[in-house]
């Protein structure tokens, strides 16, 4: 009986550990730049790069988990196939190593094959899974990188003259925070 427990405690640890672990790799897009690594884009191209990979596979990975309709190794559902841990995971990795090299790209894909490990090890999807989420995360972010230059011109970044303003808002009735941008091209 103990045996049992401790195997469920292990398993709902790596759960715990790889839904948090996937988002890492996001974050070192983003920051790393603030703990002095220079990176190859702006900040705003970095939130553009990032957000227009995570949305592309979150419409892939998810049409195809609704498509396929693959049972989890659990049982759990049908929506195994592919990985979205894993594309989360992978599509970070490919934007820390196109935007800070391999030097730091090998890092974020150790972490990324690591979360795609604990989605195995946790029967949470067959290794076919988060083979196939991970190439969709690392073609996203390839994607994102290639539709850059088109949001730099629908944005207007690749003009001289922007101005930018930001307010912090509160709402103390529903005790809410909110937070405002406005900008504007000349």
């Amino acid at each position: 009986m103990l045996f049992l427990l401790v195997l469920f405690s292990l398993r709902l640890q790596a759960q715990v550990v790889d839904d948090g672990l996937q988002y890492v790799p996001l974050a070192a897009t983003i920051g790393l730049d603030y703990c002095g690594v220079e990176a190859r884009h702006t900040l705003r191209e970095r939130i553009a790069l990032t957000a227009t990979a995570y949305a592309t596979l979150t419409a892939v990975a998810g049409g195809m988990k609704l498509t396929v309709s693959e049972r989890r190794p659990d049982g759990s559902d049908c929506r195994s196939f592919p990985s979205g841990h894993a594309a989360r995971a992978f599509a970070g990795a490919e934007l820390v190593r196109s935007e800070y090299g391999w030097g730091w790209g090998l890092g974020a894909y150790a972490l990324a094959t690591g979360v795609g490990v604990l989605r195995v090890a946790g029967d949470h999807h067959y290794t076919h899974d988060v083979l196939a989420g991970a190439a969709v995360g690392v073609l996203s972010a390839r994607l994102a990188y290639w539709v850059l230059p088109l949001e730099r011109r629908i944005f207007g970044w690749d003009k001289k003259d922007i101005s930018v303003s930001a307010l912090p808002t509160y709402a103390p009735d529903t005790r809410t925070v909110g937070f405002a941008v406005a900008m504007t091209f000349r």
